[in-house]
C-alpha cells in the first residue's frame, strides 16, 4: 500500500445539522439512556436547559456527516472497503440541546502509512450558532492493505 499525503490540511465546506427533540430522544432510548435531561423536555427545563439535552456521544450524529466526504475523496485516497474505523476522540464544551443548530468543519489531520497499512485522522469542530464550540473530534481511520 502506498498512501499519498497532499490532502492534509484539506478542509471540507461546513455541515448544519439542526438538533431535533425526537432525535434526541430516539438516539437516547437506542443507547439505553435513562437520564429525563435526555427525554423529558419538562425536566430539561427544570434543570435550566431550554429543551431535551443531548447525550454527550450524540456528536456522532451531528460531526458524521461532515465526515463523509472526506472518507470518500479521491485525494485522500482511502479505500472504503478496506476501512475500519478506529478510534475517536471527543471533547465537550457544554451539552447540546433539541433546538439548535450545530455546524462542524472537517480537515483531514494526518494521512501516514505503517506497516503496510493508510492510517487517517480527520480533525472535526462543531459550533453553535454564535461561532462558539460546543464539541472537537479526532476520527480515526485504518486502511488494510490490500
Amino acid at each position: 500500500m502506498s498512501v499519498e499525503t497532499s490532502a492534509v490540511g484539506k478542509t471540507y465546506a461546513p455541515v448544519t445539522y439542526a438538533i431535533g427533540r425526537e432525535k434526541v430522544r430516539e438516539y437516547a432510548n437506542a443507547v439505553g439512556e435513562t437520564n429525563p435531561l435526555h427525554l423529558d423536555p419538562t425536566a430539561a427545563r427544570a434543570a435550566g436547559y431550554a429543551d431535551v439535552v443531548a447525550p454527550p456521544m450524540f456528536a456522532v450524529v451531528y460531526q458524521s456527516p461532515s465526515v463523509t466526504p472526506g472518507l470518500f475523496d479521491p485525494e485522500v485516497g482511502i479505500d472504503f472497503a478496506l476501512m475500519v474505523h478506529s478510534g475517536q476522540e471527543l471533547t465537550w464544551a457544554r451539552p447540546v440541546v433539541a433546538g439548535e443548530e450545530i455546524t462542524t468543519t472537517t480537515t483531514v489531520a494526518a494521512i501516514a502509512e505503517r506497516g503496510g497499512m493508510g492510517f487517517f485522522d480527520f480533525e472535526v469542530v462543531s459550533r453553535d450558532g454564535d461561532g462558539e464550540i460546543v464539541c472537537t473530534g479526532l476520527w480515526k481511520m485504518i486502511v488494510r492493505g490490500s
